[in-house]
């Protein structure tokens, strides 16, 4: 089955070129040039990844992130004029997995949708039962599921991914750029702000004191270590 992808531009030149590339691609391709009609056709549609642009009449992107987070963890990709580093953060921090600046080549969106899409629809080998621990946490590889204390823990793929790697090399300062080769993709190597977000999201679920955490720790100017 193709993939469905959701591509929400209130610019109809740029929401109908996106969409022809991805179908001429072979994915199946819906059109919404708002947050309300995106909003729409989430609820009623089955989506695999869904663009969007952050500033759009009736709905802002911001605000469609987080109502689709409320209930689904399908893929988002946010395509913005917006640039600063800041406007990335907070839309990562929404629940958005990437971020491309406009004016973007599209060999390079085919590109970051295809990550995201394997990221997505990843299904770990079951050739062996691997289960990995630090201190409270657990982390089941071929169930992805992570508990800790016990608890079940709800992770979305990347921050799963992102946890695995850590847990492999426990007591290793990873820098970013390998961090964000091996989780994010070979594509990938300078977004630092990916890691800081996403490092808060796994403080936040997992350390009791996500301010001064236990485990999850960053060496400034380096990279992350994971310490049991």
């Amino acid at each position: 089955m193709r993939a469905a992808i959701l591509v929400v531009e209130d610019e109809k030149p740029l929401r109908e070129f996106i969409a022809r590339n991805l179908s001429a691609r072979g994915f199946g391709v819906l059109q919404a040039a708002n947050g309300l009609e995106a909003l729409a056709l989430f609820q009623t549609e089955k989506l695999d990844l869904i663009i969007l642009d952050l500033m759009m009449p009736h709905m802002d992107g911001l605000e469609l992130i987080r109502r689709i987070r409320r209930h689904s963890l399908v893929p988002i990709i946010v395509l913005s004029a917006l640039d600063e580093e800041q406007d990335k953060v907070k839309a990562l921090d929404e629940g958005a997995d990437d971020y491309l600046t406009k004016p973007f080549g599209v060999e390079e969106l085919l590109a970051r949708v295809r990550v995201v899409l394997r990221r997505s629809q990843y299904q770990p080998p079951s050739s062996r039962h691997e289960v990995l621990r630090i201190g409270d946490i657990e982390l089941d590889v071929q169930t992805g599921r992570v508990l800790r204390r016990g608890e079940m823990v709800r992770l979305t793929r990347t921050e799963f991914e992102l946890l695995l790697y850590l847990m492999r090399n426990p007591n290793r300062v990873l820098n970013h750029r390998t961090i964000l080769q091996h989780v994010w993709g070979p594509e990938y190597g300078e977004e630092t702000e990916y890691l800081r977000v996403y490092m808060g999201r796994l403080r936040r679920k997992l350390e009791d004191d996500p301010a001064h955490p236990r485990h999850l720790l960053t060496e400034h100017g380096l990279g992350y270590v994971l310490k049991p």
